[in-house]
C-alpha cells in the first residue's frame, strides 16, 4: 500500500511517500481427500512467503498416538482426553522436508499409512480432539501469513479468515491420483480399494455431527479435476490480490 501527499516547508513544496507492507492474510484451503490441497497449499504458501500449515497431519499424529496408547479402544473418550492433554505437536524442517513431531516422535512417515487414515477419520469426530487441534491452529494462525490447510478451516477454525478456498475434484479422479501416491511409496493397495476408502471417508467426514466438511458460505470453490496444479495456484493467487486491493481492507487517506 502506497500513500503519498504534498506539502509545504518554508516555502517549497515537499512530496511525501509513505510505503506500507500489505498485511499478513489468514488463508484457508478446505476440501477432500485428492483434491490437491496439499501441493497447492504448499505451493501457494511458498509464492506468499507465507507459514503452510497442514492441519489433516495433526489428526493423523493423534491417531497414531492413539493407536500407539496402552488403551484397547483406540477411540476410548478418557485415552483421547489424556493424549490431547499433554499433545505437543511441532512441524520442523529437515533438508527441506516439513516433518511432524508428536511428543518429540517423528510420524512424518507413519502418519500417511492407509489404516491411519482411517483412524483420523474416526479421531477427527471426537469432540475433545477437535476442540484441542482447533486451540492449536488458531494459535498458528493467530499472527497472520498463513496458509492452512484441512476441512473445516474456513468453516470452524478460522470463521473470519482473509480468503477461503474450498477445492475439491470428482471422486474418481481423487482416487486415481492417492492410489499413484501409495504406489511410488510402496504401499501395497489396488484402485479400487482407494476408491471405496476415499468414498467412505468423503462420507463420514461429510456427514459427521461436530465440524462436517463442506464449503463455508463464502468460500471460493475451486474444481481441480481437469486443471494443472499451477492453473490453481494461479487462480488462488489472483483471488488474494484482488482481497488485498478490497476498498474494505485499504487504508483511507482520510483517516492517515
Amino acid at each position: 500500500m502506497r500513500l503519498s501527499g504534498d506539502v509545504r516547508c518554508n516555502g517549497a513544496d515537499i512530496r511525501l511517500s509513505v510505503t506500507q507492507e500489505p498485511r499478513k492474510l489468514v488463508i484457508t484451503i478446505d476440501g477432500p481427500a485428492g483434491a490437491g490441497k496439499s501441493t497447492v497449499s504448499k505451493l501457494l504458501a511458498k509464492r506468499l512467503g507465507y507459514i503452510y500449515v497442514d492441519t489433516g497431519a495433526m489428526y493423523r499424529a493423534v491417531a497414531v498416538l492413539a493407536r500407539d496408547s496402552e488403551h484397547a479402544n483406540p477411540l476410548d473418550e478418557s485415552a483421547l482426553e489424556d493424549i490431547c492433554l499433554g499433545l505437543d505437536l511441532q512441524f520442523i524442517n529437515k533438508n527441506k522436508i516439513l516433518h511432524l513431531l508428536a511428543n518429540g516422535q517423528d510420524v512424518t512417515t507413519e502418519i500417511r499409512r492407509p489404516e491411519i487414515s482411517s483412524l483420523a477419520s474416526a479421531v477427527s469426530a471426537q469432540k475433545v480432539v477437535r476442540e484441542r487441534l482447533s486451540e492449536i491452529q488458531r494459535r498458528m494462525g493467530a499472527a497472520g501469513g498463513v496458509v492452512l490447510e484441512g476441512r473445516d478451516m474456513g468453516t470452524v477454525v478460522f470463521p473470519d479468515a482473509d480468503v477461503k478456498f474450498f477445492l475439491d475434484a470428482n471422486p474418481e479422479i481423487r482416487s486415481k491420483r492417492r492410489y499413484l501416491e501409495l504406489e511410488v511409496k510402496g504401499e501395497e493397495t489396488t484402485p479400487q480399494e482407494v476408491y471405496q476408502q476415499m468414498v467412505e471417508r468423503d462420507r463420514n467426514d461429510s456427514s459427521r455431527e461436530l465440524a462436517p466438511l463442506k464449503p463455508a458460505a463464502d468460500a471460493i470453490v475451486l474444481d481441480s479435476s481437469h486443471a494443472q496444479i499451477e492453473e490453481v495456484v494461479q487462480l488462488m493467487l489472483g483471488y488474494i490480490e484482488k482481497k488485498r486491493k478490497a476498498p474494505s481492507e485499504l487504508l483511507s487517506t482520510k483517516e492517515a
